[in-house]
């Protein structure tokens, strides 16, 4: 089954290809090679208000990004072939805010063929029911961002939904 023929094409970049992934079902992979530093892809989507952003949330929706106070960006969208792009606690990636754009940026060299990951960054909120399977070595076996490292992998599986100052992080 050619997963990108359900990806609108005129959004799938050439750097870009969707299959099947080792990590989680579907994923983003290298279809060349692209050089550390290399803007890789837009993630976008539709702009919708904390309020709209909520029930889609609550109802399991993993694509939407924090842009600010107001706002955030469901990724979730057809148009969207990086929604499919794997968290991994040793990523190639990262994400990169630009105003309400989100760029995915190449942290190093990646070789053709290589699948594309970047770190979610979730809170510690809930953290229990995001388990991580990208295999990574120094995997925390969690989604969460790499300043919850540390703590994660001192409490194991006990939840806690506040970092070491109290303070709730940004999700994804």
């Amino acid at each position: 089954m050619d997963l990108n023929s359900n990806i609108e094409t005129a959004h799938a970049p050439a750097a870009l290809e969707v299959r099947h992934s080792p990590i989680h079902g579907t994923g983003g992979f290298a279809r060349r090679a692209i050089a550390k530093g290399e803007h890789i892809i837009e993630y976008v989507g539709e702009k919708i208000t904390k309020a709209q952003a909520l029930p889609r949330v609550e109802a399991d929706n993993h694509y939407i990004f924090t842009l600010d106070d107001a706002f955030d960006l469901d990724g979730n969208v057809p148009w969207n072939p990086a929604r499919f792009i794997n968290h991994s606690c040793a990523p190639n990636c990262e994400a990169e805010q630009d105003g309400d754009r989100i760029w995915i940026i190449a942290l190093r060299d990646i070789a053709a063929g290589e699948e594309l990951s970047f770190n979610y960054g979730y809170d510690l909120e809930d953290y229990l029911e995001h388990p991580c399977r990208c295999g990574a070595g120094g995997c925390v076996e969690f989604i969460v961002a790499e300043e919850f490292f540390e703590q994660v992998r001192r409490q194991g599986a006990r939840p806690s939904t506040r970092s070491d100052d109290g303070a709730r992080a940004q999700s994804r």
